[in-house]
């Protein structure tokens, strides 16, 4: 087994889609696979999501977009971040769609207003976008700031403010829910919801996406590259963070912080084949320490995968799936990158 074995089944892939379409329907759903599809592989993941029904794809920047359009010349993509000025040549050039965050509107470029109806990042206020010529716009966008938590009072207002200033604009696509409003807010998809997280099964709400129908399309594995027996008060890695109680075997896999196993994850639990077991020791840049049994040199070590989930990573990390899974690297210098269809 290579050191670091990242494994994307195309399968799943496309199932979440089927699951995000019939959840949003009649709205269609776009594949956001900016980022590297949140570490997936853009290419591979928006092929997948058109081929199983989603009706346009978004990424971050024109490069994204540009990349993209040489594998896939009819996609509808849009750029969700503003354009530098240097940039707009090349949207032109590979005929993308773009979001703006400003009443001024680029020449020869299909624009979506995105309008600030209160996450306060990008967009412009609804008196800016009352100033913008209907004619010149074909779609109108926003973005919500807590649609994957409980209390609901917050979305309500975000809702009823993009809905006022849709009226201005009946002939641009409306869009403003991300995954987790597509699957739990039916008064926030309007024409099209924007879904990232959820296609690559993840949970937008932190639990176990199975709850939503959703199948993980990542694993991740590794193997114990080497096994030794600490003696009581030994230690491993940084720091001595992990002395031993008594006579403890621990194994050596050879990912770090650099293949996008973060230090966070010190105490965190992998899978040394078919045992869950809890990572000891300082995180480093190209290897971890696990607390072994009877497992020897050689044992597969599953990372993500085989019912563990990047949300259970997180959860210990204190941050999101996605920014764990962002965070991978799939440089073939490190990893082996597999393509499955399962």
């Amino acid at each position: 087994m290579a050191r670091s074995e990242i494994t994307i089944d195309l399968g799943a892939l496309r199932r979440n889609t089927a699951v995000l379409t019939g959840a949003a329907a009649p709205a269609e759903v776009w594949a956001v696979v900016k980022a590297d599809a949140y570490g997936h592989g853009a290419s591979d993941a928006a092929s997948a999501a058109l081929a199983a029904g989603a009706r346009a794809l978004c990424v971050a920047t024109a490069g994204e977009g540009a990349a993209l359009r040489a594998d896939l010349p009819d996609a509808r993509i849009l750029v969700l971040s503003p354009l530098a000025r240097e940039e707009e040549v090349l949207a032109r050039e590979a005929g993308l769609e773009v979001a703006v965050s400003s009443p001024e509107i680029p020449d020869g470029l299909p624009v979506h207003l995105k309008v600030d109806t209160g996450m306060g990042r990008f967009g412009m206020s609804a008196g800016e976008a009352s100033q913008v010529d209907p004619e010149r716009v074909v779609g109108l966008m926003s973005h919500l700031a807590t649609a994957d938590e409980p209390d609901g009072e917050f979305v309500r207002a975000q809702l009823e403010s993009f809905a006022e200033i849709a009226g201005r604009f009946p002939a641009a696509v409306k869009h403003i829910a991300n995954s987790a409003a597509a699957l739990a807010l039916p008064q926030a998809r309007f024409d099209a919801v924007r879904c990232g997280v959820a296609l690559y099964g993840l949970s937008p709400f932190g639990r176990d996406p199975a709850e939503h129908g959703l199948e993980p399309v990542l694993g991740w594995r590794s193997t114990v590259a080497q096994a030794k027996t600490l003696a009581p008060g030994a230690s491993t890695g940084y720091g001595r963070r992990f002395l031993a109680g008594e006579e403890t075997r621990v194994g050596l896999v050879p990912v770090g912080y650099g293949d996008g196993f973060r230090r966070a994850l010190t105490g965190t639990e992998v899978l040394v084949g078919s045992e869950r077991r809890r990572v000891v020791g300082t995180v480093s840049m190209d290897s971890f320490a696990v607390q072994l049994g009877d497992e020897e040199e050689g044992t597969p070590v599953t990372l993500v995968g085989d019912g563990l989930l990047v949300e259970e990573h997180a959860r210990h990390a204190g941050t999101i799936n996605y920014e764990l899974t962002t965070a991978i690297v799939s440089d073939p210098r490190r990893a082996v990158r597999h393509v499955v269809d399962g």
